[in-house]
């Protein structure tokens, strides 16, 4: 039987992660977030300290290995969800997602993560790209401010100073990035439905995702 796999996009700051998280939680899925892998292919390139606009020093992704454990993103064995989150590569992993050739490896790499079970998977292009076939599809969206105000109390919370200006500055820079690259941009899938968390809380948000799961899966819920 084929397993079960639900895409969710959207923008940065829309709130993916954690609701993508919570969802899998709740149904027992395995949970795949995908841009934590760029980020973590952002950290190794800052720590390498090669030059990041040359999309030819990125070799080394090819001997990366990624590992989930309870949404926990492990890179090469250590831990490193805490250390993607710094700014350095925050303001940089929009570029390392445009090389096709990190694109490449870390999709075939998600797609054979999303074969082997049921998961919930995040990011830009999943559902059009990444995972088409899959059977639920959403988008996730939230207006600019909404979204740095969601940065910002998660930066402070994280110890990290940071004003809602430089956020907010930083999101429509990434925005645009993400959505006029030339391989696989930022954009939602014909079937995905589309969710404006703005004036959602995360918990809403998750229980709208299960409630349509739930009324369409056969699978005894």
């Amino acid at each position: 039987m084929p397993h079960t796999q639900i895409a969710i996009d959207g923008p940065a700051g829309a709130g993916k992660s954690t609701i993508a998280k919570l969802v899998a939680g709740e149904l027992g899925f395995i949970y795949i977030d995908t841009g934590a892998m760029y980020r973590a292919i952002t950290l190794k390139a800052l720590r390498l300290k090669i030059d990041l606009t040359d999309e030819d020093a990125f070799n080394f992704v090819y001997e990366t290995d990624f590992s989930f454990k309870d949404g926990t993103l492990f890179m090469d064995g250590e831990d490193v969800s805490e250390a993607i989150r710094e700014d350095d590569v925050s303001n940089n992993v929009s570029l390392i997602a445009s090389y096709i050739s990190v694109r490449k490896k870390l999709v075939k790499m998600q797609q054979d993560l999303a074969g082997e079970k049921n998961v919930v998977m995040d990011g830009r292009d999943i559902g059009y790209h990444v995972l088409p076939d899959a059977k639920y599809k959403f988008y996730l969206t939230a207006s600019i401010k909404k979204r740095a105000e969601r940065r910002l109390l998660d930066n402070l919370s994280r110890g990290i100073q940071s004003d809602m200006d430089t956020i907010e500055a930083e999101i429509k820079r990434r925005d645009h990035f993400d959505s006029t690259r030339i391989h696989t941009p930022l954009k939602k899938a014909d079937d995905a439905k589309e969710i404006d968390t703005s004036n959602l809380t995360i918990d809403e948000v998750v229980k709208l995702i299960i409630q349509n799961v739930r009324e369409e899966e056969v699978y005894g819920f």
